[in-house]
């Protein structure tokens, strides 16, 4: 199968992923690249921003459109979370590329139980907490900037249980996060000279944005908590597979 068209699945697929579960579809951006389309780890990680910037932002359209953006708290938190993914941006260049899998193979591990933890969302909001706002905030846009990855899966949680946001109002506002905090990191990976294969990431993009507006459709229709749990369970494959391959 040529390379092309397993961008153009792949993408298809993580679209779909982002849009039903509105958060944390993007993880398995990064093992596509690596592991359909043969990207090195260093390469995946920054294609992988430039996939996530342009399907968050298409996707926070959407949800401003439905007022489900606080536009003042996701500034706020995103402002935290830019120097970090900046920093962890920069850094990600210069790291041992097993010791990149490793690392991106614990988060998918983490975000895999995040989603298989039951729902708090008939809990009541937690009273917020302007230092573990900012703590959370920078924690997330250091995860962004290191391994490429939006962190839906962290960011939702975080916007509920630190800043007492509603779900549908944090899934929309992790969205401005995720947004900023990517574009952050990509921007400090301009001057490192990795190798990207436009004509592979641009149909991988238009993909997965075009699939994320058929995940959307797919979540109406279908048991949101069934389609996490397959999704986790999918996810924590990858993991294991990833971290095999970086001990080998």
């Amino acid at each position: 199968m040529s390379t092309l068209v397993l961008a153009l699945a792949a993408g298809a697929v993580i679209g779909l992923a982002l849009g039903a579960l509105g958060g944390g579809g993007s993880v398995l951006t990064v093992p596509a690249l690596i592991y359909l389309v043969g990207f090195t780890p260093a390469a995946a990680t920054t294609a992988s921003l430039i996939i996530v910037t342009a399907t968050s932002a298409t996707a926070l359209y959407a949800h401003a459109a439905s007022g489900n953006v606080r536009w003042r708290t996701g500034a706020l938190f995103a402002a935290a979370g830019i120097p970090p993914a900046i920093g962890a941006g920069t850094l990600a260049a210069r790291v041992p590329e097993a010791v990149l899998t490793a690392a991106f193979a614990v988060i998918a591990a983490l975000a895999a139980l995040v989603m298989l933890r039951p729902s708090r969302s008939g809990r009541r909001p937690a009273p917020v907490r302007p230092a573990r706002a900012a703590g959370a905030g920078a924690g997330l846009g250091a995860v962004t900037g290191f391994l490429g990855v939006g962190g839906g899966f962290l960011a939702v949680p975080a916007l509920t249980s630190v800043l007492g946001l509603r779900m549908r109002a944090a899934a929309g506002t992790s969205l401005l996060v995720i947004t900023a905090n990517s574009l952050a990191a990509l921007l400090a990976r301009t001057g490192t000279h990795v190798p990207l294969p436009w004509e592979v990431i641009a149909p991988f993009t238009g993909a997965a944005i075009l699939g994320a507006r058929d995940g959307q459709r797919l979540a109406a229709k279908l048991s949101g908590p069934t389609l996490q749990r397959i999704f986790a369970l999918a996810l924590l494959a990858v993991a294991a597979l990833m971290l095999t391959d970086a001990i080998r």
